[in-house]
């Protein structure tokens, strides 16, 4: 290399970046970009800024001439994507580094490019200005997120295709969720783990101890935004008071099915939960465990036979149950089909989902269930189930296998109590 390639290589942010820096190929508007704590996403708002200011020469003219730099706060903007570690002076080159003008809240490239810093705390800012472009830093964190998101999009009227990057770990806030179902959005994610080798070891072992599994780990972390609705039946706070640690030995276990209604790619998943109890001679002292989400989609009815048997023979189950609305005796025929001998129960659900699930949900709030690790799907369900209905899309074909395994363990006829079996856990 020269001595200019390589000066300039550590400028050429295509060469380094992860997948979820770079901004998605098509005709898009906004991309989001979503990820943990320190994930990234500082680095790739400021590197999306300059491919957008930037010409091939200093003073060449780039995509966009007036940006919008929009932080929670205007110190956070100036101190975060302006001056920060991964703010757009550290990552310009000396040739083309735009000065700050303090008393205009603006950045001026050499090529005559301009952009302006805003407050999310002020939406009235936004109005009356004009630009071809922005950056909109942890937006699911302002305060006044929908008025100043409203705002932007009027102003974002110069130039032919006006693009905002938008920087955030998620939280479940409607303008959110929003910008992400609309056609003109794309998104890239990653977790806090995919820029480990920019953050201190130390720091990623103990916040994934502590917080590993539980929603804020989830959210912080791992970049997930986490569906909840008002008045669900379990909320975020119930499921991360339900984490079990170390699992007993059990003395019961079923495997409980939700067959899908149709197949293919397109059909709604085939529900499959393991759960198990630990017996007491007070009914009020047993517990139950969610031991597994096994639940998967897309296959044949052989296919999701086979994965519900494998489940439980992992787990040693003692029986399989399933619920047979959907495809009357033809679920048996399917389970025996793949294993004759398997000890089978058929339950037909006489009542909607929500009430079914609500004797459930009482356990929770007893304190009677728990929860091993890797049951994020699972749990989106919960939080989306209502007295009224379900609120996401689709079926809740895991929340109604999990419904069945408690209900066969916790809520129906109690069974003999026997010597349980010796299980590896």
């Amino acid at each position: 290399m020269t001595d200019g390639e390589r000066l300039a290589l550590p400028y050429l942010f295509d060469f380094w970046a992860h997948p979820h820096q770079l901004p998605p190929e098509g005709d898009w508007r906004t991309w989001v970009i979503l990820g943990g704590r320190g994930a990234g996403k500082t680095r790739a708002g400021s590197e999306w800024v300059r491919a957008q200011v930037e010409g091939s020469k200093p003073l060449d003219k780039g995509r966009c001439r007036r940006i919008a730099l929009i932080g929670e706060t205007y110190d956070q903007a100036r101190e975060v994507m302006v001056y920060g570690e991964s703010g757009i002076l550290a990552c310009t080159p000396f040739d083309r580094k735009p000065k700050f003008n303090a008393s205009r809240r603006t950045l001026i490239w050499p090529n005559g490019a301009e952009a302006v810093l805003f407050s999310a705390q002020d939406p009235e800012a936004l109005r009356g200005p004009q630009f071809d472009g922005a950056w909109a830093d942890e937006l699911a964190k302002w305060k006044k997120a929908r008025d100043v998101w409203d705002m932007l999009q009027f102003g974002l009227r110069l130039g032919d295709a006006p693009r905002v990057c938008v920087t955030t770990t998620p939280r479940n806030i409607e303008v959110l969720k929003e910008l992400l179902e609309t056609p003109s959005t794309v998104s890239t994610h990653a977790r806090t783990e995919a820029n480990r080798a920019h953050l201190a070891a130390s720091f990623l072992e103990e916040v994934r101890a502590r917080y590993e599994g539980q929603s804020l780990g989830l959210q912080e972390l791992d970049g997930v935004l986490l569906d909840q609705v008002d008045g669900a039946l379990w909320t975020r706070e119930m499921l991360d008071g339900a984490r079990a640690g170390r699992l007993p030995q059990m003395d019961r276990v079923v495997v409980a099915v939700d067959p899908p209604a149709g197949k293919g790619p397109r059909s709604d998943a085939c529900g499959i939960v393991v759960a198990g109890i630990v017996e007491a001679d007070d009914p009020r002292n047993r517990r139950a465990y969610v031991l597994e989400d096994a639940s998967i989609q897309g296959l044949s009815p052989t296919g999701w036979a086979t994965a519900a048997l494998e489940a439980a023979a992992r787990w040693e189950a003692d029986r399989v149950v399933a619920e047979v609305n959907q495809g009357g005796a033809m679920v048996e025929t399917t389970l025996r089909q793949v294993d004759p001998y398997v000890s089978y129960k058929a339950v037909h659900a006489t009542e909607g989902k929500s009430v079914r699930a609500e004797p459930v949900a009482a356990l929770y709030e007893q304190g009677r269930v728990k929860h091993a690790g890797g049951m994020d799907k699972l749990e989106s369900q919960m939080c989306l189930m209502t007295p009224h209905g379900y609120e996401g899309s689709g079926s809740p074909d895991r929340v109604d296998a999990l419904v069945w395994a408690l209900t066969e363990l916790m809520l129906g006829k109690r069974p003999i109590k026997r010597t349980p079996k010796v299980r590896v856990l």
